[in-house]
């Protein structure tokens, strides 16, 4: 925004069209950029089966991955710097097989733990029979 105001300052009082394409293409690259966040934010999912944990994610190119519970090896929460500021947090799933690793991104706290117990308690379950 700061940058907006002075390139807007600046091209009124030069009266440069340069400057004008300058914040022109600035705008429009800050709404694309806003576009695309919402819907990156938007393509993440997850839905708890019986046996299995789905996640999805990707906007160009969709992923799909299937956690069966029996096979998860720990679950583990996170949040870094910029997730606690909007009081968020991340569930990573890990499997034998580092490409079956799954993570859940954008969670609230509460919701992040109440996961974690759920798919390590069902996970502790399924592993019993082996």
């Amino acid at each position: 925004a700061v940058a907006f105001v002075v390139l807007g300052v600046a091209w009124a009082l030069a009266g440069h069209w340069l400057l004008g394409a300058a914040v022109g293409g600035a705008l429009l690259l800050g709404v694309w950029r806003s576009i695309t966040i919402v819907r990156a934010v938007r393509a993440w999912g997850y839905a708890e089966r019986e046996d299995d944990l789905l996640v999805r994610h990707g906007l160009l190119v969709r992923r799909l991955s299937i956690v069966p519970y029996s096979r998860m090896q720990f679950v583990d929460v996170s949040a870094g710097p910029l997730e606690r500021a909007f009081d968020l947090a991340t569930v990573q799933l890990h499997t034998a097989a580092a490409a079956s690793d799954a993570r859940v991104p954008g969670l609230r706290p509460a919701e992040a733990s109440r996961l974690r117990d759920r798919l390590t308690a069902l996970g502790e379950d399924r592993a019993e029979g082996l």
